[in-house]
């Protein structure tokens, strides 16, 4: 089965993370690598309220990412591992112009 994690800037700027020959990451290990890293870059909820969602923690990981760290092949690997594991779905399309992920 196909795995693999996009993640679309813009009309030309995607970046693509093959997952087929990764060593998976368990649900738990997904959630906490998206939190110490939302963390660390200094992110915000999208929502006024506050709550964080999974989906939503993933599209503002890669957000506040952006190319700096997506350019890098470790942090890369590691955000598609963590993002798919997180959000149990082999197969996840980060759109962040529509701040939208689908599955």
């Amino acid at each position: 089965m196909q795995s693999e994690v996009r993640v679309i800037q813009d009309e030309r700027t995607e970046w693509r993370f093959d997952l087929d020959q990764q060593v998976p990451m368990s649900n738990a290990q997904g959630r906490d690598w998206l939190d110490a890293q939302f963390i660390q870059l200094g992110s915000e909820p999208l929502r006024p309220t506050g709550k964080l969602l999974l989906a939503d923690k993933v599209l503002v990981v890669a957000r506040d990412a952006g190319p700096r760290l997506l350019d890098d092949a470790q942090w890369g690997m590691s955000f598609a591992r963590a993002a798919s594991a997180a959000l149990a779905k082999p197969v996840v399309r980060v759109d962040l112009g529509a701040m939208t992920i689908s599955y």
